[in-house]
């Protein structure tokens, strides 16, 4: 019989470690006491509503995303009349779709979990949602719901396969809401918005949801606005006097006249002490001043302020407003790399529900199907008169070589024109008959055409 020799069991060490000198973690050095602990800030709503209400970095880190993912709107793609179009969006402006949108993102990144409902008039709630029976005039618009006023049904949930599959099938309103009370909401009639996304497990103890955006970066907002307020508490103690009494005991102990007029000549010390005054004392009373430097502070602020900027996504110029420091920096790049991740989760989080907004808007005002509607989400980045000088030429020379090649009729042309004012800022005063006038004239022969027909004929 043969044995096979077993290895005696050692321990691994994944981490860089050297027990010499008490380095890394497992060395027995203060490191190892370094833990994360279970601390779910999302589960406590007043405290999140009162860290909003009264903390400024923290209503910054919530609203500025979920602002700047809806101010700017939409651009809408479509071969619809340009007058429709300017009414699809001013009816979505009237039924405050992108303030309720915008409501939504807010609070899901507050509260890890937010809907918005879509009002059809006319039409059940807990029942599936179906286009073709929208009619002229039935969409009235969002109702906003946060993860607290509604409850998902978890034990009935989405089967079909698609992007809602596990997703619960119904929402319960809650007694505590504003509208449909006690009424059951399909999952289709709903535009569903999570905070920061967690693990399978996680979102099981969230009852479904995402959690705060707050809970993540919970620890350096307070540093942030400890360290606010505790330099905000120096300044008392910036410049303090200290005054050597002999007998000071015995004058406070005895009270009387003594201590009266010890009160006396302090008052008079404190009134004449001016840049131009004089400090009168006995002669074996001795006065000190001693200053606070606060030299180092501003760095401690703002490398604080830079935890939060990078937890948030948000950089310093737009959270804090501050302007970049040295000599050639603008902000102008930071401000580009945020937008554009403002973008992606526009695409993200707004993208299949502002779709289904458009084409409800569409059949509440014309009553009938979009042939095609697309959109794109409007650039944040505001360009300056030179940038739109630019742009517009290079818009009209290539609209204008498009209609002298006979690419395009004359009344296109206009169009084309008229469709880029809202990023030129020009021709935004091109009429509709001057339109319809360019539609009704006969296109213009081409160069090309002319001169076939000068040409001599040969035999």
């Amino acid at each position: 019989m043969t044995y096979k020799q077993v290895t005696p069991p050692s321990r691994a060490m994944d981490s860089f470690s050297n027990l010499q000198s008490r380095t890394g973690l497992g060395s027995g050095s203060i490191a190892d006491g370094s833990s994360y602990q279970f601390s779910p800030v999302s589960r406590n709503r007043v405290q999140l509503e009162f860290a909003y209400r009264s903390s400024w970095t923290c209503g910054q880190a919530i609203d500025l995303v979920a602002e700047d993912m809806t101010r700017a709107g939409i651009e809408i793609n479509s071969e619809m009349e340009p007058t429709d179009i300017k009414r699809m969006q001013r009816e979505m402006i009237k039924m405050r779709i992108w303030e309720r949108l915008g409501e939504c993102v807010k609070w899901s990144r507050l509260y890890g979990g937010c809907i918005a409902v879509m009002l059809i008039d006319g039409q059940k709630t807990e029942t599936p949602l179906n286009l073709d029976t929208v009619g002229v005039g039935q969409f009235k618009g969002l109702l906003i719901l946060d993860r607290w006023l509604i409850q998902p049904s978890l034990e009935d949930l989405v089967t079909e396969y698609g992007e809602n599959l596990g997703l619960p099938k119904y929402y319960t309103v809650l007694a505590d809401a504003k509208a449909l009370i006690n009424q059951k909401i399909h999952y289709s009639r709903v535009i569903r918005m999570e905070g920061i996304n967690v693990p399978y497990w996680q979102k099981i103890s969230e009852n479904g949801w995402g959690i705060s955006l707050l809970e993540r970066i919970w620890d350096r907002i307070t540093a942030f606005d400890s360290a606010t307020e505790g330099m905000a508490q120096l300044v008392y103690k910036a410049h303090l006097r200290t005054v050597k009494i002999k007998g000071f005991r015995d004058i406070m102990a005895t009270g009387g006249r003594a201590l009266d007029g010890f009160l006396r000549s302090m008052e008079q010390i404190r009134q004449y002490q001016t840049n131009e005054g004089l400090t009168v004392l006995d002669a074996q009373d001795e006065f000190q001043s001693q200053s606070y430097a606060f030299t180092g502070l501003p760095d401690v602020i703002l490398q604080l302020g830079q935890q939060l900027s990078g937890g948030t996504q948000i950089p310093l110029v737009r959270f804090f407003g501050q302007s970049p420091a040295g000599l050639n920096s603008t902000g102008e790049s930071d401000l580009r790399t945020y937008y554009d991740g403002v973008n992606v989760n526009q695409e993200k989080q707004l993208r299949c529900g502002v779709q289904l907004i458009l084409e409800l808007t569409y059949r509440s005002l014309f009553g009938k199907a979009p042939a095609d509607l697309d959109f794109e989400f409007s650039s944040l980045w505001q360009k300056d008169d030179t940038e739109k000088a630019d742009i517009c030429s290079k818009i009209t020379d290539a609209v204008l070589k498009a209609e002298e090649s006979g690419l395009i009729r004359r009344g296109t042309a206009l169009r084309e024109l008229k469709q880029s004012s809202h990023i030129t800022g020009v021709f935004s005063n091109i009429t509709d008959e001057e339109i319809a006038e360019a539609d009704a004239m006969p296109p213009e022969p081409l160069e090309s055409d002319n001169e076939e027909a000068t040409k001599p004929r040969q035999d």
